[in-house]
């Protein structure tokens, strides 16, 4: 599982040119679900998302998480995050999830953040959306749960 999280002011998704969600101070994480992820990479995400410290404390370290402040999850399934381009120039997907996998493990992301008091926000699994965000910093961490392994 790959997620791209960025520190953000506000974020929002549209589709068809009408927001369908929106938050101010928090993050943006974009994710996605490879074929051979489990339950233990949606945990290790969530942990991480929740508990990554990339907000400033009083003294501007980057010390607090999005606990901490108070801040929003925005969630958006991208699968293109699993392509592979080591070969010719499109990328090949095959080592993203099929549809009902990927949708059941982002949801449960989703759930697991909500779980853990954040209010959080989701973009439409299989939509073409348009994602729109004000970074802080700008700060963007790219997380992949095979690095736990």
């Amino acid at each position: 599982m790959r997620a791209v999280v960025t520190r953000v002011t506000s974020a929002s998704v549209s589709i068809d040119n009408a927001q369908v969600s929106q938050i101010d101070r928090g993050l943006l994480v974009l994710l996605g679900v490879a074929a051979e992820d489990e339950t233990a990479d949606v945990d290790y995400i969530a942990s991480k998302v929740k508990d990554l410290r990339i907000f400033a404390d009083d003294e501007g370290r980057m010390n607090r998480s999005v606990l901490d402040i108070d801040g929003a999850v925005l969630v958006v399934s991208q699968f293109t995050l699993l392509a592979d381009t080591r070969r010719g120039r499109r990328p090949s997907f095959v080592g993203a999830a099929a549809p009902e996998k990927a949708r059941a493990f982002y949801e449960t992301l989703c759930d697991r953040l909500r779980a853990a008091g954040l209010p959080v926000s989701t973009g439409v699994f299989q939509a073409d959306m348009q994602v729109s965000s004000i970074n802080d910093g700008p700060v963007t961490i790219v997380l992949d749960s095979r690095e736990a392994r």
